[in-house]
């Protein structure tokens, strides 16, 4: 008859665990008079079983591991030491080789030796590492040491629970309290009430006999086998033979690695990936999450409180656990993989933003799009891919959007079935419901990077050349007056963000966006956000309004979001009018269209204003255009810096400064092609120069390009330097703003 392997687990370190481990081996050896096997899994404290026992093996669990022979009552000798009929093989002591234990080997290792030993008790730490679950999953029974201690038993519930999650049978998990302490406040009867069932033993605290075995390097079963702690293991062990206990246990169905989960897919008209439909999967899904929402009140809680948001999912885990308990889940859950994917996707939709919480998380991600419950789509690398999650339901993304737009005051309905709004890392979303959208609830989410883009970075991309970027730090250290032109997707507001670093500190920069995206470095910046119109229809608030609004609160720099209508006015008349250094973006295809759109752009501000004074404004308004483009190939690049040098009768002046010339498409599908200056100088450099300030003219020539490698740092030479003073006093540092008027 084969034999049977017991795991000794804590929730947390001190609780006596592997005191435990070690004496209950021998109490199996002395009192059941059967040769028992204790193997050290705790990778955390490697040695401790060698100090506590006395014994150290002939070989360690990695030599064991490596071990390339069948495991048979001779070649395991050459591993073991033995005392008392007690077989022992330890950890490394070295850490390193501990963590290089190969847990699938050792998994065969543990199948071997239940024909070898009637008795194997394994040390499993305080942790649940791949080799403390390789342990659990050939266990017959898991004992957890809990302490009447109230943080190790919140910890012993937290890990009760995570065994729960992967699947482990309740009646395999027993707890034994060690350390009891009669009259103590956390009594036994508090620690079942808190664990949901009582202890299975209950070992009294005996710090003096503990103390003398640990001095002697013996377990206490051989130094005073009649002290209280040897007496509460030899009860212990009494218990599990006399009521068969281990023989009872065999016959649950416990966790084994079944491989990937394999769930039935379905296949939408339009080629999405359905884990949907009439799946058992979704089904079940779709069961619990009703369930769950009659059990709780998942909007209750503060999302604004870290510490309420755990305790909710804390709380909110262990239901989905018990409510998953109550299901037949047989041929649809067949792993502890499985378990562990659906109480992810449970929480995820019931708390989170569903199947896109993955997607959010991937950095290499920036993009996604939802279409409908069952496609999502989302842009890695430059190139749109379909995503193989999908929603529950319809509701279920209706869901999504509504918690993503409650923070932050904004509403949907079918009243006003559109919305704009960003997540908590500032990433923009734009989500549309039916009617207007027919397909299903949609919702678009534009990432935006954990750390702040800098031009050297857009250099690295390939979306810049060094001198470019040298020629746009001068441009906006002299308070040129920018557009950024480009089209959806084309990578402007990253682009505004890194002409924004540029600015000088010591100014004031106000921004306006419809949502929140731009983020400066500087300290000095108010930032204004539009706000739509409440229930009653009162209230809104629009950009041209908060365009009038900064010009009443002094500001050195105004930057626009994005000028999509009557605001153009307000904004080419402040550009116009002091407030130079402003900048914008605009959708358009190329600097000529640039011009087209914000004439008409001007003319949505409902004003009688003639074609040829617009075009006027303009002129005296703008003076550089940067067009940004995202190419075929997913590669985002600065196609133009243009200069607008003014009207020539009804036809505006445009003069490129540096555009890309896109020369052939590689094998790869990659585009080739490389950035060129004009050899145009911008009239604004010679009005600098006349000033005195040093402006490198070697920015403007056709350097030899650098690699798309690592970033090199723009030369000195490429910050305005201004002239030395004529008389007395120290000269102004680099960088400077220069006194350049209109």
């Amino acid at each position: 008859m084969a034999g049977h392997i017991i795991s000794i687990i804590g929730g947390k370190g001190g609780l006596g665990k592997s005191q435990v481990a070690a004496n209950l081996a021998f109490a199996y050896a002395i009192e059941g008079k059967v040769k028992t096997l204790l193997l050290d899994f705790d990778q955390k404290a490697s040695g401790d079983q060698d100090f506590i026992t006395g014994m150290k093996g002939k070989k360690n669990l990695k030599e064991l591991a490596d071990f390339k022979g069948a495991i048979d009552p001779n070649s395991i000798q050459q591993f073991a030491s033995m005392n008392q009929n007690v077989f022992y093989i330890g950890m490394p002591n070295d850490p390193t080789m501990s963590d290089g234990i190969e847990v699938e080997a050792l998994g065969r290792t543990l199948k071997a030796v239940t024909n070898i030993y009637p008795v194997t008790i394994i040390d499993a730490g305080n942790e649940l590492t791949p080799l403390a679950i390789k342990a659990l999953e050939f266990s017959t029974l898991i004992f957890v040491v809990v302490t009447p201690d109230i943080l190790a038993l919140n910890q012993t519930k937290r890990l009760y629970s995570d065994l729960i999650t992967m699947m482990f049978p309740k009646d395999m998990i027993q707890f034994v309290i060690n350390q009891a302490v009669p009259g103590h406040p956390v009594t036994n009867d508090v620690i079942a009430k808190t664990l949901g069932k009582p202890a299975f033993s209950v070992i009294p605290r005996d710090d003096q006999n503990c103390t003398l075995a640990l001095n002697q390097k013996k377990p206490v079963m051989l130094v005073s086998r009649n002290c209280p702690f040897a007496k509460g293991i030899i009860d212990t062990v009494r218990r599990l033979t006399e009521k068969n206990v281990l023989i009872a246990l065999e016959k649950l169905n416990k966790p084994k690695d079944a491989g990937a989960k394999k769930t039935e897919v379905a296949t939408t008209e339009g080629g999405g990936v359905v884990r949907g439909g009439k799946s058992p999967w979704t089904e079940l899904k779709s069961r619990i999450h009703r369930a769950l929402v009659e059990e709780m009140d998942l909007k209750k809680t503060d999302e604004s409180d870290p510490k309420a948001v755990i305790i909710l999912k804390e709380q909110t885990k262990k239901v989905v656990v018990d409510l998953l308990g109550k299901e037949d889940t047989k041929g649809i859950l067949n792993s502890r993989e499985d378990m562990n994917q659906i109480v992810k996707e449970i929480l995820d939709e019931a708390l989170g933003l569903g199947p896109l919480e993955d997607l959010l998380r991937d950095k290499t991600v920036s993009e996604v799009m939802v279409v409908g419950p069952h496609k999502i789509y989302y842009e890695q690398y430059g190139k749109i891919k379909l995503s193989d999650v999908t929603f529950t339901n319809d509701r279920q993304v209706l869901n999504v959007i509504e918690r993503i737009v409650a923070p932050i005051g904004r509403r949907i309905d079918e009243k006003t079935p559109y919305v704009d709004a960003r997540l908590k890392d500032g990433s923009r979303v734009h989500a549309i419901i039916p009617p207007s959208s027919i397909d299903g609830c949609t919702i678009t989410i534009r990432k935006f990077p954990d750390k702040r883009l800098t031009y050297k970075d857009a250099v690295k991309f390939g979306s810049m050349t060094e001198s470019m970027a040298d020629f746009l730090r001068i441009a906006v250290e002299a308070h040129r007056n920018i557009i950024v032109s480009g089209g959806t997707g084309s990578g402007k507001t990253t682009l505004i963000n890194i002409l924004g670093a540029f600015i000088q500190s010591n100014e004031r920069i106000i921004t306006c966006e419809d949502s929140a995206e731009l983020n400066f470095p500087q300290e000095h910046i108010v930032r204004l956000e539009t706000r739509p119109p409440s229930l009653e229809g009162d209230g809104a608030i629009d950009i041209r309004c908060l365009v009038k609004q900064t010009l009443r609160m002094r500001p050195d720099r105004i930057v626009v979001g994005e000028c999509r209508g009557g605001e153009t006015l307000d904004m080419l008349q402040a550009m116009g009018t002091g407030h130079d250094g402003s900048m914008t973006t605009v959708h358009s295809n190329n600097p000529r269209e640039c011009i087209g759109r914000l004439e008409t752009l001007v003319q949505y501000a409902g004003t009688s204003i003639s074609a040829r004074a617009i075009k006027e404004m303009i002129a005296g308004a703008v003076h550089l255009i940067i067009q940004q483009s995202r190419l075929d190939d997913g590669s985002r690049k600065i196609m133009y810096i243009t200069e607008i040098g003014g009207l020539q009768g009804d036809t505006m002046i445009l003069q490129d400064i540096f555009l890309y010339v896109q020369k052939e498409i590689g094998k790869d599908g990659k585009i080739i092609g490389e950035f060129q200056a004009t050899g145009f100088i911008p009239k604004f450099i010679e009005t600098l120069e006349r000033k005195g300030f040093n402006v490198p003219r070697g920015i403007f020539n056709n350097r030899p390009q650098a690699a798309a490698g690592p970033a090199i740092a723009a030369p000195a030479a490429a910050t305005l330097t201004a002239p030395k003073p004529t008389t007395g006093g120290a000269a102004p540092v680099s960088g400077t703003k220069p006194p350049v008027k209109k």
